[in-house]
């Protein structure tokens, strides 16, 4: 079903019979993607007198509890109340849900002393001075275990703080990483990454941005102009788990 769209003044064509979904599903067992030591998740049957909520265990219906944390079990979107101490909320902060967005694969350096970085430079590279409302970051290597990784103690990937500060340059609103998170997964509490994407604590914080962190962009995705639509719960928190769907741009 090709689709025609207008969008900021621009005419593109989508398929919207080819999604790609780039979010890494939920589930519970020791193959979901976790990281920050995060309790992993858990769904369990409602039990009540002789009621049993799985239809497995000779219920009538399945009726189960979840048990989350969107920031560390798999793919969710974040608002800046994640380190705000003002209340934001991601349902309060993400009104739209289509954006052209831009995915780019970058492979980070060695800084020397052990981390893996990714730098302004890497960016400006693959950007080319496109100028995204969503930029889609996938790591290289692309790897398969990418979707059941523990990532805790392992000091994953992050992007350094001046490539954020470059985003924000360029205008993006919405960042997608395949990484647990913008920032060092240890580093004091200072948050360089996320503090300069939202533009917090200062005047005029960027409430109408988001970061989305754990996708996995298959590596049969090329890069390239998406259009993408950004599906998250309607949850009063800082962060929902959510859906990041890709619609390849033919024209």
């Amino acid at each position: 079903m090709i689709t025609n769209i207008q969008y900021h003044g621009e005419s593109y064509q989508i398929d919207l019979e080819k999604p790609i979904d780039i979010s890494i599903p939920l589930k519970a067992d020791d193959q979901q993607v976790n990281c920050f030591y995060a309790p992993p998740l858990q769904i369990e049957p409602v039990r009540a007198g002789n009621f049993v909520g799985d239809i497995q265990e000779g219920g009538l219906v399945n009726f189960k509890t979840i048990r989350i944390n969107p920031h560390g079990n798999g793919t969710h979107t974040e608002c800046v109340g994640h380190i705000a101490k003002e209340l934001y909320t991601i349902n309060q902060c993400l009104k739209q849900f289509f954006f052209l967005a831009e995915v780019i694969s970058i492979e980070p350096c060695d800084d020397g002393e052990g981390d893996q970085l990714i730098l302004r430079e890497h960016l400006e590279e693959k950007l080319e001075g496109k100028c995204p409302e969503a930029l889609i970051i996938r790591t290289l290597p692309n790897n398969e275990d990418k979707k059941s990784c523990n990532y805790s103690g392992k000091n994953p990937p992050y992007l350094y703080c001046d490539a954020t500060n470059y985003l924000v340059e360029q205008g993006i609103k919405h960042l997608l990483i395949d990484l647990p998170s913008v920032d060092r997964e240890q580093d004091g509490g200072r948050l360089l990454s996320h503090k300069f994407f939202w533009n917090y604590p200062h005047d005029h914080p960027r409430t109408d941005c988001t970061i989305t962190e754990l996708i996995y962009v298959p590596p049969t995705v090329p890069d390239g102009t998406y259009y993408l639509n950004l599906q998250i719960i309607s949850l009063e928190l800082d962060v929902s788990p959510s859906k990041p769907i890709l619609y390849q741009v033919i024209k």
